[in-house]
């Protein structure tokens, strides 16, 4: 018979991890593990496309090991789980790491140096940190195809992309439309909603209380904020409120009179009477609608804006609209039409003219004076300078408040009036927020709150980038009557544009390709623009599979996914995106079920960055800890989306109370097992006599596999993982170190069988129940206790089914009665404890009060009795008479209701008849002081102490009470001894280095108790002592003087 390998009971899993994964890399296992179910039910599981140009980061490893558990689980339920890897290749990530590498400050020097050696170092720039990901991926243990990936550069996948924008412009939802967009100067280039959405940071700005002089009066000016300084010299207008009260005020100081909201005046020039030294206070002259005010003109604060445009459309005069509110500034909002989306609105609505005194770079451009060349924060300064200079400014206040970035560069945008292709999401608005409530969100607020909200206030997306590496907008335009013709495949771009042989679908090579015009018979053009790349990921459900133009079958069995997984700021990126484009294309969500992970933090639960030092480094963790015990933290830690503080110390500790309890147990089985060769094929589990504890275990055992099967089912991760870590505790600490004892001796008794196919049992079934947990500790107990065993046993256990629950096994009256025991129990030790009475000292007899409900057979009473180590076993009805209360105030709570009263509420507590108020305030209920009726005490408001009645030591808890009757006997302190130097004995073989298996000789010098305890010798077979003599001075053992109870005794241990 094979026997067991030797296990290592060190912590260290590192090198015993990588061991399983070159078995895992030279049997293929994961390629087997897909292929076993071919033909079987599919379970589509997407994953998320990352950019191979970053370095993956602790974030990574959360986001992996979430999305790894489900699809292993699911296979070994027998489904057929595709897991095709991708990478997201497109976009300004990758042209700004190849900027960065050419050394680019702006886009212009991209066409200098020539668009297609640029696209050919973006390439090459995408697949730099590919050996990083592939390392960590197979560190974790994150199985996915990896060697046939999707990439969104590849002609296969644009061209089903392309085959996509077709079809939204057949359905009227593509579009080019002027519109104030987000836009990034750096980049030189607009960004879609779901973009900005990602890049907003709390940043200090100054704000500006500005007088605009009104037209023909000498003193008068209309005061408007605004956030952003820099936005008004292309001001064209004052807008106010229609409904709202305004009022004329002529300020005391000055003699200057202003208008403003009434609702704002106290906020925006404080008391209407001046102060003790004559200075502010103001008089209100008159009182007038927003609407009476429209249409009065006033005077342009700088010219810059006519010089420059020209433009004969009427300007400088107030406008009226509902979107001005009193939650800021005077209520009257300054217009600027070619920098916000309502400015744009009201200036669309009033044809004002658009003024853009701001260039593609961020810059003002030549003409407008001291403001000539510089960029929107430098301009912020140099108004308020001009303005304070000239006396038109009020005043200037520094706010704090969320403002957006560029999220691939860190550059604050500006929202400007551009022309872009967008996609008219407005226009299914319905039928997304439909498709969004179909989703079994994780956790289900994202589906009305965070996904919810941003749908009902969707906008249109915002699809072209003036860029270069990224997916070609297909669209052609006529050059004379402006018709409009999107190309949807190869084979049209051939058939349209005269293409001889294959093109690549990428910038430069697709720029100078033109067609003719189906309705004036002109030439089309194709526009320069590339797509957002969050349209590249979003398409990845039929993209991947080069579908509609193959693979049409693969695709309809994997659409849509059962199973996604990424972190919350994917809510508004991916999440958003696969929403939007299935919804469109295909009338339903992408994903039937999603997962959305909480963001990794530190310890102190702050954000991880750079520049605060706090970054983790993935690889320093795997290294040192090892994959399964990260996974098991980020599955046991706290639920998926809530963030996570990660620190290697919590690591260790949640290796420690799982790994490390569960690798002991089954190092324990295996050291026994191998020395009595036992051979689990041998055995038959329902032909064994088991023990009341044997049958225990495998009870719960087999409600655990229910447990955790219903759990994972239903992707309750957290719950299911807990509730293994809960069941190897219970083995380890209760089933194995009550039974320790029947795998010892020399015979392979019915007992010693039964307790080694029971705990086989258990193990074996833990590791496949693990396996989609930590994959690795599932291998390696696998491997030892099974194929040796079996010879038609699959390969790996990640090659094996799902353990499934045996009914037949389940006690559901035993567990309930083993949980009294243990309740009991626990309670027990802590009355032994409280007494200062020794767990070794073997006591007559003990009482039990239970709740009403629960009664104990005679075995598990028997449990309890040999566990607290007492002789009978008495059930009481009245705790009474084993304990008695003692009642204090509870200062924090009594302090702030009474007072006062504090000295006759503790009189009352030190008087009162204990027991009366205890029951009256237990469970919720409440007691009115005989004393005082109007103080009413809860179990909140008191400090309850117990006290063992004389001659016991006694604990209560949870309606239980025990306890324990501490007087002696010479019988039970002779027996007390006994025990005690039988303990000192197995602690000195372990500090010997003897074998389990070793027979010893005892020799001794002691004295009292202890030497006549010695001299009997009748527990030398507990110690595997062939004899126990006392020391004559010629041994030559392994000596130590050991305490027993008080008195010294000299050991002497020799191997027989």
């Amino acid at each position: 018979m094979a026997g067991y390998k030797k296990v290592d009971t060190s912590l260290n899993f590192v090198d015993r991890e990588k061991k399983v994964i070159d078995f895992w890399n030279e049997n293929d296992i994961f390629g087997k593990s897909v292929k076993k179910n071919e033909g079987h039910e599919e379970f589509s599981f997407y994953d998320g496309p990352p950019t191979a140009n970053g370095k993956p980061h602790i974030g990574h490893i959360l986001t992996r090991v979430m999305k790894d558990i489900i699809p292993r689980y699911q296979t070994m339920k027998g489904k057929h789980v595709l897991r095709k890897a991708g990478w997201d290749t497109h976009g300004l990530p990758v042209e700004l790491e190849v900027e960065k590498k050419l050394g680019f400050d702006h886009k212009m020097e991209i066409e200098a140096y020539g668009i297609e050696p640029f696209i050919g170092e973006c390439k090459k720039s995408v697949w730099k940190y590919t050996a990083e990901w592939k390392e960590m991926s197979d560190r974790v243990g994150y199985w996915c195809d990896m060697d046939n990936p999707y990439v969104t550069y590849h002609d296969d996948y644009i061209e089903s992309e392309w085959w996509a924008l077709k079809k939204m412009h057949e359905k009227g939802l593509l579009y080019k439309g002027h519109k104030i967009v987000p836009y990034c100067p750096r980049c030189g280039t607009a960004l879609s909603s779901h973009e900005v959405a990602q890049g907003y940071k709390d940043v200090k700005q100054k704000t500006a209380y500005v007088k605009f002089k009104v037209k023909g009066e000498k003193n008068l000016y209309i005061l408007a904020w605004t956030t952003t300084p820099w936005t008004l010299p292309s001001n064209v207008a004052l807008c106010m409120n229609p409904a709202f009260d305004y009022v004329r005020v002529k300020m005391n100081e000055s003699g200057e009179e202003c208008i403003l909201a009434e609702g704002l005046l106290s906020a925006v020039l404080g008391n209407k009477e001046a102060d003790e030294e004559g200075k502010g206070g103001y008089e209100i002259l008159g009182k007038k609608k927003g609407s009476e005010y429209e249409g009065l003109e006033y005077e342009p604060l700088y010219p810059f804006g006519k010089e420059k445009f020209r433009f004969r459309e009427k300007a400088y005069y107030v406008v009226c609209d509902t979107y001005v509110t009193l939650t800021d500034g005077t209520g009257v909002v300054h217009i600027a039409p070619a920098f916000g989306e309502d400015d744009y609105r009201v200036g669309r609505k009033y044809e004002l003219p658009v003024v853009q005194l701001i260039d593609e770079e961020g810059k003002f451009p030549a003409g407008c004076g001291f403001l000539t060349g510089a960029s929107g924060k430098e301009a912020d300064e140099k108004v308020l300078a001009d303005l304070k200079e000239r006396g038109l400014l009020l005043k200037s206040v520094e706010i704090l408040h969320s403002y957006p970035f560029c999220w691939r560069c860190d550059t604050p945008l500006i929202y400007y009036a551009r022309s872009s292709w967008f996609i008219k999401v407005t226009a299914v608005k319905d039928r997304l927020i439909a498709a969004n409530r179909s989703v079994n969100w994780m956790p289900e607020t994202i589906k009305e709150g965070r996904m919810g909200n941003f749908l009902e206030n969707v906008i249109d997306w915002g699809l072209s980038r003036d860029r270069y590496w990224g997916t070609p907008l297909p669209v052609w335009v006529c050059e004379d009557c402006g018709a409009i013709e999107v190309i949807g495949s190869k084979e049209e771009l051939r058939e349209k544009c005269g293409v001889k042989g294959d093109i690549e679908l990428h910038r430069p090579y697709l720029d100078n390709l033109t067609c003719k015009c189906g309705k004036c018979g002109g030439t089309m053009k194709r526009t320069p623009e590339v797509i957002d790349c969050w349209f590249d990921s979003g398409s990845m459900p039929f993209a991947q599979y080069h579908y509609p133009f193959e693979n049409a079958d693969l695709f309809n069995e994997t659409f849509p996914a059962d199973f996604i997984s990424e972190a919350v700021d994917q809510t508004r990126g991916w999440f958003y995106t696969l929403l939007v484009i299935s919804t469109i294309l295909f009338d339903r969500a992408p994903f039937k079920n999603c997962i959305v992970l909480g963001h990794v933090n530190d310890k102190n639960g702050i954000k991880m960055s750079k520049h605060k030092g706090n970054v983790v480094d993935p690889f320093s963790v795997l290294d040192k800890q090892g994959a399964d015990a990260v996974r098991w933290y980020f599955y046991t830690s706290s639920a998926p989306w809530i963030p996570s503080r990660f620190y290697p110390e919590a690591v260790s500790e949640t290796q420690r109370k799982y790994m490390g309890t569960l690798w002991n147990t089954y190092a324990f089985f295996c050291l026994y097992a191998d020395i009595d060769h036992y051979d689990p094929s041998k055995y038959d589990l329902k032909k064994c006599n088991l023990s009341l504890m044997d049958k225990w275990v495998l009870s719960r055992l087999n409600t655990l596999v229910k447990k955790v099967d219903a759990g994972l089912e239903k992707y309750e991760i957290t719950e299911s993982a807990r509730a293994l870590q809960d069941f190897t505790d219970e083995l380890s600490n209760w089933y194995v170190r009550r039974g320790r004892d029947r795998y010892w001796g020399s015979e392979m008794t019915e007992d010693k069988a039964a307790a080694y196919t029971t705990l086989w049992h258990v193990l074996e079934t833990l590791s496949s129940l693990t396996a989609p947990f930590t994959p690795f500790i599932a291998e390696e107990m696998y491997q030892n206790l099974v194929p040796s065993f079996f010879k038609n046993a699959p390969e790996s256990v990640h090659l094996c089914s799902f353990p499934e629950a045996d009914e037949s096994y389940i006690d559901a009256e035993l567990e309930a009665g083993m949980d009294a025991v243990l309740n009991i129990v626990n309670l027990g030790r802590a009355a032994r404890n409280g007494g200062n009475v020794k767990n070794r000292q073997p006591l007559a007899k003990m009482f039990v009060v239970t709740p009403g409900n629960v009664t104990l057979s005679e075995g598990l009473k028997q449990i309890v009795l040999d566990e607290l180590n007492v002789k009978e076993y008495d059930e009481a009805t009245n705790a009474d008479e084993f304990i008695s209360y003692k009642l204090k105030p509870q200062l924090k709570t009594l302090g702030p209701k009474y007072g006062k009263k504090l000295g006759a509420i503790t009189a009352f507590l030190n008087n009162c008849d204990t027991k009366k108020v205890v029951d009256a305030v237990r469970n919720g209920g409440s007691y009115t002081m005989d004393t005082d009726g109007d103080v009413l005490l809860t179990e909140d408001d008191l400090q309850i102490f117990t006290e063992s009645k004389s001659g016991f030591v006694s604990a209560c808890d949870k309606g239980y009470t025990v306890a324990l009757d501490t007087a002696l006997t010479p019988g039970l302190i002779k027996e007390g001894y006994e025990r005690e130097i039988v303990s000192k004995i197995q602690t000195l073989r372990k500090e010997a280095g003897f074998d389990v298996t070793d027979r010893i000789k005892v020799y001794y010098r002691a004295t009292g108790k202890a030497k006549e305890v010695l001299d009997e010798g009748k527990f030398a077979p507990d110690v595997l002592a062939v004899c126990v003599k006392e020391a004559n001075g010629t041994e030559s053992g392994f000596t130590k003087e050991a305490d027993v109870n008080g008195e010294k005794v000299a050991f002497t241990l020799e191997k027989a």
